[in-house]
């Protein structure tokens, strides 16, 4: 069993409920971060909850949402060992991963309906690291 961590604020809250069930349903084990309401919150809270479970190797991967998923993003990759993609569609969710070895898949809350992102969230969760080519740039990535 896969275990996935997914965070999200007021605008990403619908659609983090909607996969946190169709995860679960999938048997993934899944650790829901928050937040638990639609009311207003600031996703940088929530942000770097899911960062430190990702970085801690507490999961294997995670799905961050925010309205544009820009700022969860933002907060995301200030973490030392997390590399969030923001996806959009299924071929930057693949390429995310392939290319980038992308841990968490950022979803737009406000720009994807709910069959896109789970076809998004199901690409990424589906595919695997290339290596190669791509290692070398990767490594680059972390500042020492």
């Amino acid at each position: 069993m896969k275990k996935i961590a997914i965070a999200g604020d007021h605008a990403g809250y619908e659609l983090k409920e909607l996969l946190v069930g169709w995860l679960d349903s999938r048997g993934y084990e899944v650790f829901d971060l928050g937040c638990h309401s639609p009311e207003r919150c600031d996703y940088p809270d929530y942000g770097h909850a899911l960062a430190e479970a990702v970085a801690a190797g507490e999961v294997e991967c995670g799905i961050g949402l925010c309205g544009s998923g820009i700022g969860i993003s933002i907060t995301l990759n200030r973490h030392h060992g997390v590399r969030a993609g923001l996806c959009w569609t299924v071929e930057i969710a693949e390429l995310s991963r392939r290319h980038n070895d992308a841990n968490v898949c950022v979803l737009p809350a406000r720009f994807v309906d709910n069959d896109e992102a789970i076809a998004i969230v199901e690409r990424f969760l589906a595919t695997t690291f290339e290596g190669g080519r791509h290692a070398s740039r990767i490594q680059k990535i972390e500042i020492q």
